[in-house]
């Protein structure tokens, strides 16, 4: 009896081992599942808005970054910054860059609205990004590039546009009319470039010499004086600068050497308002297009 009993009971003790391990194998599979889950739903998660890129760029969040094949760049917009819609995300490296596409692969950028975008080379130490259109107002961007990192802002979307039919500078802000400006642009042979310009540094006073572009201040068409608040547009010298000397022309025909002449007023109000990295759009001149390699011609 007692022999039977204890069989019955290793036979019993048995079949409950097989049933736990039975339990802890199905414990272990779900949790297995549960976890294989939560990575999948995790990168949906993960950067909510990326703006988009070209081939060989950062863009897709759950993809690392490779290896940066160069030292930590220079980036144009400084941690903490505020620029226009209209500034390119310049990157200069401390050497030459031959391999492009790895390169363009280990920089990330990130913005908080959406804006697709491309990168593009201005030579083998600099390469440059931009949004296909302009950068969405009041967007946060964060460019990480081999060790560089710098997180700005997108401002208002302050929009200017000088029309050489009405000579007339028109402002808005967020779409919005702020401001309109009588103006004088490049007389004949002068003729203002069309296309669309970038804000650049922006001086209260300066002088303005024809000899640094190759014409003598004592040539019929030299000249050096001082100017007020003189806002850079373009690399190859035009500004939206005060031309006292020329309000009478404003609104009714061209007499600059290239630059959009306003008032001392309006002047002021122009440097006081537009910031780095603003576009200004010039149309309906005689004079081109705006070289694309000026530096602040990207948009051409």
């Amino acid at each position: 009896m007692q022999a039977a009993s204890n069989k019955r009971s290793l036979s019993s003790f048995r079949e409950e081992n097989r049933l736990a391990r039975r339990i802890r194998r199905g414990v272990l599979l779900s949790a297995a599942i549960a976890a294989a889950g939560a990575m999948i739903v995790a990168p949906a998660q993960a950067e909510p808005s990326l703006p988009g890129f070209g081939v060989g760029s950062a863009a897709a969040a759950t993809d690392p970054a490779p290896q940066a094949n160069f030292a930590p760049p220079n980036i144009n917009i400084a941690d903490g910054e505020t620029v226009g819609v209209a500034q390119p995300i310049i990157i200069t490296f401390q050497e030459p860059v031959t391999d492009r596409d790895t390169a363009e692969k280990a920089i990330e950028i990130t913005s908080s609205k959406d804006a697709p975008g491309h990168f593009y080379w201005f030579s083998d130490r600099q390469v440059r990004w931009r949004p296909n259109d302009f950068w969405p107002d009041n967007t946060d961007v964060t460019v990480v590039a081999g060790g560089t990192t710098s997180s700005f802002r997108i401002g208002d979307a302050l929009i200017t546009t000088a029309d050489d039919v009405t000579k007339t500078i028109t402002v808005t802000r967020n779409g919005e009319v702020v401001k309109e400006m009588p103006t004088s642009m490049g007389k004949p042979k002068h003729e203002t470039p069309n296309g669309i310009y970038i804000v650049g540094e922006r001086n209260r006073k300066m002088i303005m010499d024809s000899s640094t572009y190759g014409v003598p201040v004592d040539a019929p068409e030299g000249y050096k004086l001082e100017v007020e608040y003189a806002t850079r547009i373009s690399n190859s010298g035009i500004f939206v600068h005060a031309a006292p000397w020329s309000v009478g022309q404003q609104g009714v025909s061209n007499v600059s050497h290239g630059c959009l002449n306003v008032s001392t007023e309006d002047a002021r109000w122009f440097f006081e308002n537009a910031q780095k990295g603003d576009p200004v759009i010039v149309q309906n001149t005689d004079g081109g297009t705006l070289n694309s390699r000026d530096g602040l011609g990207d948009w051409n």
